[in-house]
């Protein structure tokens, strides 16, 4: 599955991470793979629920 990296960053800004969206938005691809890089999003603690539906 994949979702767009906009999503992650406004989940990010929203918890005033700034500085990590930042980066995230530095070293991700614009789709991000969820399976790849589910690792990652789960030490960001992004929910993907929780940021709308995933892209398939």
């Amino acid at each position: 599955m994949h979702v767009e990296k906009t999503r992650i960053i406004e989940a990010l800004r929203s918890r005033g991470l700034h500085e990590r969206a930042d980066w995230v938005d530095r070293q991700l691809p614009i789709v991000v793979d969820t399976h790849e890089n589910g690792s990652l999003l789960r030490m960001l603690q992004i929910d993907l629920t929780a940021i709308g539906r995933p892209e398939s």
